[in-house]
């Protein structure tokens, strides 16, 4: 009879502990997921704005020495990332081709200048700094005119800090389901072993020692849960770069990182809190409080 109530026990510890590792892998998968869609649009983002370009138009009496030159410094800036020179010439040839005809027939000379494209890297393309260049640029002795979109720029950076602003606040709110799920599943496992607990409190163990094998044993589920949540992230991040590969998801190391970082100091915290705080509960009762 003995060994039938012990093997009874045994199975409903193990399913205890089977529901907690599978509540915690889901919520952490779910939690995952999200963390990679910040991620990854801030990338997507960068991507957008580094293919905004400042122009910079070029004084006709601008030598080819000191063009060159110019450009040599322009791409040792912090702010480049990399140049293109459009040359008056070629100018008047592509814009040409854009409205059929060649119009330097009508005009006789060509009134276009040489230009030279600037594409900033992600940081740099804000409202307030792309006026910082532009200023700059225009006390140039080389520049005649700078030219870029600033309605564009000021529409780009509203709604990246729109969207950046709401996937926040989402992943947030999931984030707290995401506790409040594995401290139910945590608490729930730790009801069931109230007994013990109130048992070792009476025969004079501390606190301390009462609640360390119990948050060690959660830290064991949680990590075990976290492995299964990475592992199901692993499998959705390998198909979806294979559906879409300019992300770069399988080689975004750092990205990555990060994820695999998050979810398991999201375990580990999570669950130690969540077992700290239900032995707690348990330590602080009464004995004939324990059967409600």
């Amino acid at each position: 009879m003995s060994s039938k109530f012990d093997a009874y026990q045994k199975r409903r510890l193990l399913s205890s502990y089977l529901s907690v590792v599978v509540s915690i892998a889901l919520v952490l998968f779910m939690v995952g997921v999200l963390g990679l869609i910040l991620l990854k649009s801030t990338f997507i983002a960068n991507k957008v704005k580094e293919k905004v370009a400042i122009t910079l138009f070029l004084k006709d009496n601008v030598s080819t020495k000191n063009r060159n030159s110019f450009k040599e410094s322009l791409q040792k800036e912090e702010f480049t990332r990399t140049i293109i020179y459009t040359s008056k010439e070629k100018a008047a040839t592509i814009y040409s081709e854009e409205i059929g005809e060649d119009f330097l027939k009508f005009l006789g000379k060509n009134p276009l200048k040489n230009g030279i494209d600037i594409y900033l890297k992600a940081d740099f393309v804000t409202p307030e700094k792309m006026q910082e260049l532009e200023d700059r640029f225009l006390k140039n002795a080389f520049v005649s005119d700078v030219s870029y979109d600033k309605p564009l720029i000021n529409l780009l950076t509203k709604n990246i800090k729109r969207i950046s602003f709401w996937l926040l606040v989402v992943c947030g709110f999931f984030g707290l389901i995401a506790m409040i799920l594995i401290n139910s599943s945590i608490r729930l496992s730790i009801y069931s072993k109230r007994f013990n607990i109130k048992t070792m409190q009476m025969v004079g163990a501390t606190k301390g020692f009462i609640r360390r094998p119990f948050i060690w044993q959660s830290i064991k589920l949680g990590i075990i849960g976290a492995l299964l949540a990475l592992t199901g992230l692993g499998v959705l991040i390998y198909y979806v770069d294979q559906l879409a590969p300019s992300l770069h998801l399988v080689k975004d190391y750092v990205t990555l990182g990060y994820l695999v970082g998050g979810v398991l100091i999201s375990a580990f915290l999570i669950t130690w809190i969540s077992t700290y705080f239900a032995t707690q509960r348990f330590l602080n009762l009464k004995t004939d409080e324990l059967y409600y």
